[in-house]
């Protein structure tokens, strides 16, 4: 049985069309943004993810693998990128737990786990809450 040398071709141009293809697609994939861009973006996220949240300040971690966002009524929401989304929880103030890479946040779900907010510290967090913190969270100041 003789091979055609046009199907031989197409099928070679077939391949070569596939793989650059795939290349491409691996390309766009790392391109992706894997990270928290602005502390507006985690604002944004924020608010539209919880009902009546209305942030007070929001903090993007050093390295966008993190954010916190605080509200006007001392509520605290936590943010991971998942591929072209963020995802938001909302945590209480004792999940937050300041360690030397930053502060890290238990979010209590097995999908989030824990959250670190690289080189942000005690006192960032501190300045983005509300004056009356300590009234708004009573066992904040134990």
């Amino acid at each position: 049985m003789e091979s055609d040398p046009r199907l031989l071709a197409g099928v070679a141009a077939a391949i070569l069309l596939l793989v650059a293809v795939g290349g491409w697609a691996l390309l766009r994939l790392r391109a992706r943004p894997q990270r928290i861009g602005t502390p507006e973006d985690a604002a944004e996220a924020a608010e539209a993810s919880l009902a009546g949240f209305e942030t007070q300040g929001a903090v993007v971690g050093a390295d966008g693998g993190g954010a916190l966002a605080i509200d006007r009524a001392g509520r605290v929401a936590v943010m991971q990128r998942r591929g072209k989304r963020i995802a938001v929880r909302e945590v209480a103030w004792g999940a937050l737990r300041s360690t030397a890479e930053g502060i890290l946040i238990d979010t209590g779900e097995r999908s989030l786990g824990e959250i670190l907010v690289a080189g942000v510290d005690a006192l960032d967090v501190r300045r983005l809450a509300p004056a009356d913190l300590k009234r708004l969270v009573p066992d904040l100041g134990r």
